[in-house]
């Protein structure tokens, strides 16, 4: 016990300190980027520059947005591709208001549960072909560019078919995630080819192509979004998909389509959060963020005891409901309206404890992830929340007929308990964990924002909220801040939590504050490397500007014009 207390010491008194400032939170590693006429915020410095590119050059925040994501499927193929899925937030300046795109995938209508079953399978596999649920990306661009963009496609992806044939040099945090991912998924045909030149991942600083990518993004920027779903592009993966002992068909691809969805909020003391409805995991923000206003977290401070104490409890509250009702809306009656109102988390909240951390709490009965996440705006007042994922990592591993990029292992979510509405069914879509992330005042945009990191999402979307909200913090500290991840098995796919779970601190919290924590219940364990992918942009109604934020986790930029 000495020992690990001693480590536990040496772990927290380690700062999570940037080098002096003369203004602001020591733990901020910058000061925001401030600019008139757009701003984009996104995980990789080439990225942002495109989508400023596209801006200039007369497009708007959603052809920014689409182009910045096709930049990134190619220079952070770590985290998102064309072989994933999307789903966007859009503030559009005409009509004053919030849009919903769920471009998410849906499983082969050839599997079902029974073969699991059969085959004596009990969790669908994380990686190769039973994993791949299909694409829902490029049909989620084209729904974008339709309803909402300037551009023609042609101009929007020109600039990743430019990077893909002519060459990028790899960031330092996407070349370590290329190389640890490779060693996993090189044994999968076709991936070594593309993703490892000369039999490795590409190190930090080196140029890499992908000929293959920018064949297919110049297929589909001419050929539109048919030219995915309904031609050569969905023939070849289904081709390999079946050859690897999968199961998409052409009916799969040819019946895809994304939906148009009203976002859902809770006002938190004066401000509208916004999350997008199941099959994602965002009402988990909004249930979160009602039991603390219960609370006075202003009084607790950043950092305290009973303020992560309080946080994490509410989580566990939440992820119960989590783990049982999110699903496909389209297959079950889901009570969301209840899971996020006032009144059910007044009556939820009395189940935690201000002394002592829960082992278990039941799921409420209410009335009837690595990923990319970026963020635009322009000049007229647009602006996209967008987050894109293969999920794992790059993904299932399977990489195509030379296409250049590697299908998701979405299908991975979903539960083989056939009791569960999570449960696998044909062409269904799988309980998802990326969400985009909005906030407005009185009726007028304030922040898009996002977090990647799986379970870490809605978890990340609460603190950065209560960051700005509660204590104050601009836009780069509430990114920069140091971060708590509570985790447990209370997910769609797994076993009831029965042990109250671990608390993940990173360093930048006092040790005093750990040993209260310990003494409340909590196992309390330092870790890194799942914390990161924060970007934000917010506007300021008053002096006509926008902010933005990208944080120091990754190899991203926040800039504007």
């Amino acid at each position: 016990m000495k020992t690990f207390l001693t480590t536990i010491f040496l772990i927290f008194t380690i700062q999570l300190i940037a080098q002096d400032r003369i203004t602001g939170q020591t733990f901020a590693t910058r000061s925001e980027v401030i600019a008139q006429h757009g701003m984009a915020c996104t995980s990789q410095p080439l990225a942002t520059q495109a989508a400023l590119d596209i801006l200039k050059a007369g497009g708007n925040a959603i052809d920014a947005a689409i182009a910045a994501n096709a930049v990134l499927g190619l220079v952070e193929p770590t985290g998102n591709g064309m072989g994933g899925d999307l789903f966007a937030i859009v503030w559009d300046a005409k009509t004053q208001k919030l849009y919903g795109l769920n471009a998410s995938g849906r499983s082969p209508y050839d599997l079902n549960l029974q073969y699991f079953i059969d085959h004596g399978i009990t969790k669908v596999p994380s990686l190769g072909p039973l994993s791949v649920s299909v694409p829902g990306c490029v049909d989620g661009w084209f729904e974008l560019n339709k309803k909402f963009g300037k551009l023609p496609m042609t101009d929007i992806l020109k600039p990743a078919i430019t990077y893909a044939s002519e060459g990028f040099p790899v960031t330092e945090v996407i070349a370590y995630y290329w190389n640890s991912n490779s060693k996993v998924l090189e044994k999968y045909n076709g991936f070594k080819e593309i993703f490892m030149p000369n039999g490795k991942a590409p190190a930090k600083g080196e140029v890499f192509k992908n000929p293959y990518l920018a064949a297919t993004l110049e297929k589909v920027a001419k050929g539109g979004r048919d030219a995915f779903y309904k031609g050569e592009i969905a023939q070849k993966i289904v081709d390999y998909v079946r050859a690897e002992g999968g199961f998409l068909s052409m009916r799969d691809f040819q019946d895809h389509h994304s939906d148009w969805i009203e976002p859902v909020s809770t006002n938190y003391r004066g401000y509208d959060v916004w999350e997008l409805p199941p099959n994602g995991q965002g009402i988990a923000v909004l249930q979160i963020l009602n039991v603390l206003e219960n609370y006075d977290i202003k009084a607790m401070g950043f950092g305290s005891a009973d303020y992560i104490h309080t946080f994490v409890e509410a989580k566990k509250l939440a992820f119960e409901d989590r783990a049982k009702f999110y699903a496909d809306p389209e297959f079950n009656k889901l009570p969301i309206k209840g899971l996020i109102s006032k009144e059910y988390a007044r009556e939820r909240n009395k189940l935690i404890s201000p002394n002592r951390a829960a082992k278990v709490y039941p799921p409420g009965n209410p009335e009837h992830g690595n990923t990319i996440y970026l963020t635009t705006a322009d000049k007229d007042g647009n602006m996209v929340s967008l987050i894109q994922s293969n999920y794992r990592g790059m993904g299932s591993g399977m990489t195509p007929g030379k296409l250049g990029f590697i299908l998701q292992d979405r299908g991975e979510m979903f539960s083989l308990d056939p009791n569960h509405m999570n449960k696998f069914e044909p062409h269904k879509r799988p309980f998802h964990t990326i969400i985009p992330a909005f906030i407005t005042k009185d009726g007028k945009p304030f922040i898009s924002f996002g977090l990647m990191g799986g379970s870490m999402q809605p978890q990340g979307h609460v603190q950065i909220v209560v960051n700005l909200i509660d204590f104050g913090m601009n836009l780069q500290e509430a990114g920069d801040a140091p971060r708590i991840c509570h985790e447990g098995s209370s997910e769609p796919t797994d076993e009831k939590m029965t042990d109250g779970g671990i608390v993940y601190l990173e360093s930048g919290f006092d040790y005093g504050t750990v040993r209260k924590l310990l003494g409340k219940g909590h196992a309390i364990q330092y870790t890194n490397g799942i914390y990161g992918g924060y970007q934000a942009i917010m506007w300021d109604d008053k002096n006509k500007v926008y902010y933005g934020a990208s944080e120091s986790r990754k190899d991203g930029q926040a800039a504007g014009y």
